[in-house]
């Protein structure tokens, strides 16, 4: 029975070592690039990295990343002027484009639209507006000489709070613990896929065991709740652009209106901020214009963004 046990554990050991060798041979686990906190208290990717991008069990998308020497994902160095026309783009993933090689990305396809502009992609996974006008603000004097400055912006997720501090959840990602497991290809591979969390489950099943948990009755979400959820966010709005500023000749929001109440439209049209609305040439498309596996563009659907922020530079 010992012999049993010794083998089996033998056996387990090396048919991991086999794993993690495949995984890495093929590279079916993403790179995750480090992530620091810099002295204006601006949360961005470590300098001069470069990886790529795993989505999938079969490798459905597969993209390399490249991060410049301000800290985010682009294939360019920023280096406005006042010589040269720029333009900005300011972002959560969307624009931070991990799901396409960094050399073919939204900022590339406006450059191709618009010769001899040039296109800075400031996108980190995560960024809401209080994250975006803090970037701006701190950077102020280099986003001064940019001459256009698109922000991307989803009401339901960019509005939750009045004022910007760093999100500490994100950088506990940067602790030692995370640090070591990252380095486990395996462990970064089945985490991705999903093997891990029935596993995570379960253990939280055991760990509740014998505890009693109180069952919290389901609420039910009236309309005045969204309307009061709806009038914080527009109240946290307010607050962003009291305590950041906003440039209304040089910034725009580039936003879906199909998911935007039509409160915070008006808002928006009665105190003169503009916007680029990707709605209508994303819902034309007769192709997809997200990827399989979540809602991020494809790269069909970046063709269409990068030429509706185009023609509204052109005009």
């Amino acid at each position: 029975m010992k012999k049993l046990f010794l083998k089996t554990a033998v056996y387990a050991i090396l048919i991991l070592i086999a794993l993690e060798v495949i995984v890495r041979v093929f590279h079916l686990a993403k790179d995750n690039p480090s992530r620091f906190v810099d002295k204006y208290k601006v949360e961005k990717w470590v300098p001069n990295q470069e990886g790529y991008s795993v989505t999938g069990n079969r490798r459905q998308n597969f993209s390399k990343f490249y991060i410049n020497n301000s800290g985010y994902n682009s294939y360019r160095e920023f280096t406005p002027s006042e010589e040269k026309i720029e333009i900005a783009l300011v972002g959560d993933s969307f624009i931070e484009g991990f799901h396409q090689n960094y050399y073919n990305s939204i900022g590339k396809k406006i450059e191709k639209r618009l010769a001899g502009i040039e296109v800075y992609e400031y996108g980190y996974a995560g960024y809401d507006l209080a994250d975006q006008l803090h970037l701006i603000s701190v950077y102020k004097e280099t986003f001064d000489k940019i001459d256009h400055i698109v922000l991307g912006l989803k009401f339901e997720n960019d509005l939750l709070r009045d004022k910007y501090q760093v999100v500490q959840d994100r950088m506990h990602l940067e602790s030692p613990l995370y640090k070591k497991a990252r380095k486990i290809k395996l462990l970064v591979y089945t985490q991705n896929i999903g093997i891990l969390q029935p596993l995570w489950k379960l253990a939280g099943r055991l760990m509740s065991i014998g505890k009693k948990r109180k069952k919290e009755p389901e609420k039910v979400i009236t309309k005045e709740d969204i309307e009061a959820k709806h009038l914080t966010y527009i109240k946290n709005f307010k607050s962003l652009i009291d305590l950041y500023g906003y440039d209304k000749e040089r910034f725009v929001f580039l936003l879906d209106t199909k998911i935007t109440p039509q409160l915070f439209l008006d808002y928006l049209h009665d105190n003169s901020f503009k916007y680029i609305d990707m709605h209508p040439p994303l819902n034309a498309s007769k192709l997809p214009t997200t990827l399989i596996y979540d809602r991020h563009w494809n790269n069909h659907g970046r063709e269409i963004i990068a030429e509706i922020i185009a023609d509204y530079i052109k005009e």
